[in-house]
């Protein structure tokens, strides 16, 4: 008995089943539910497209005040704000989708419940969670690094830890990032690949000259010679030289640092093609005391690491005053023991006389 019950149970569960997977194909697969669909989603597309032209053509106003901008900071704040208008036209399409589908569903199902529906709702988030699981962790990412301000549109960037991935970023939303390297090759970068990001401040690459010179006047007029020689332009060499330090260090011999920023990726226009300018115009000038040297410079960073190595500055100090103290210590001591010499050897003395007596 017990197991004709249990039988009799699964075939009405299943039955019910059946009948609830018939009605679910009876209420999707109709003509008039699959045209309410086909309209929603078209509509909801045209929308998005519509209001995404929209947010371009504002974005591309907002980047174009940027460009104009002497500020850094506003330019960094007009860069922010562009950066989330981009972000604001996935959304708004996203959410235009959704919102197309409730309209389907109410639409062809006004007689379903309301518990119905948020029980769909939730299978069918179920369901598109596990299919879209990659998808899901993309906008996970972006999102984690769009509220943190990681990098925004019109900033360079290198991708860590993918290897050789770096450009000025295009475009960003929840999914993905655009960036167009300086070849001009365009690199499509998943949010969850995207470890951590490298961002060049100002978007070039700062490089000082260190230069020592017997003559100053001649130095100078070898740095303009070597201006002239090297590609300017926003993809090779964006600003020229300019000589920001010249110190006399000693006698015929003078100290000059010269500065120029070049696109990120050129680099090697400075610290190699105008180092070999240098060298072959000196020939000429007989101006350099050594061969040129090439640094990084940017005068954030030196001001961080002024203060990162402060505390290794103080130790220095508190090290030579102690080798200080020691030997000041050590000089007392030999000025005592001097001043006990005589007085020992008197003693010295006077015992010898008492033994020899005693002899």
């Amino acid at each position: 008995m017990y197991l004709f019950a249990q039988a009799t149970n699964t075939d009405k569960t299943i039955g019910q089943a059946k009948t609830v997977f018939e009605r679910i194909s009876e209420s999707l697969f109709n003509t008039e539910s699959i045209v309410v669909f086909i309209l929603s989603i078209v509509i909801a597309l045209l929308l998005g497209r519509l209001l995404a032209s929209i947010l371009r053509r504002v974005t591309r106003a907002i980047g174009a005040q940027a460009d104009k901008t002497e500020d850094l900071s506003q330019v960094n704040k007009l860069r922010r704000i562009e950066t989330l208008i981009v972000l604001s036209i996935a959304a708004v399409r996203t959410l235009l989708l959704v919102l197309a589908i409730y309209f389907w569903w109410v639409f062809t199902h006004d007689t379903q419940q309301s518990t119905a529906i948020l029980g769909a709702s939730a299978v069918l988030t179920i369901i598109a969670s596990g299919a879209l699981f990659n998808i899901l962790r993309d906008v996970a990412s972006g999102s984690v690094m769009m509220a943190e301000h990681w990098y925004g549109v019109g900033d360079h960037i290198r991708v860590e830890p993918l290897v050789d991935v770096q450009g000025v970023v295009e475009r960003v939303t929840l999914r993905s990032t655009k960036l167009r390297k300086v070849t001009g090759e365009v690199i499509w970068v998943n949010n969850k690949d995207i470890a951590g990001v490298a961002v060049t401040p100002k978007g070039v690459r700062t490089i000082a000259i260190e230069l020592y010179a017997k003559d100053i006047n001649k130095v100078i007029d070898l740095i303009d010679d070597t201006n002239l020689r090297l590609p300017q332009g926003a993809l090779a060499v964006v600003n020229p030289l300019s000589i920001m330090i010249k110190t006399e260090v000693a006698k015929n011999l003078w100290h000059v640092t010269a500065i120029a920023e070049v696109a990120p990726g050129r680099e090697w226009m400075l610290d190699k093609f105008a180092i070999d300018v240098i060298k072959e115009l000196d020939e000429k000038y007989k101006s350099l005391a050594h061969e040129p040297i090439t640094r990084y410079a940017d005068t954030e960073a030196e001001r961080r690491f002024a203060r990162a190595i402060h505390n290794a500055r103080k130790s220095k100090i508190e090290r030579q005053s102690v080798v200080k103290k020691v030997a000041a210590k050590r000089h007392d001591a030999k000025v005592r023991a001097s001043t006990r010499t005589p007085k020992h050897r008197d003693k010295s003395k006077s015992s010898g006389v008492k033994t020899g007596r005693s002899l």
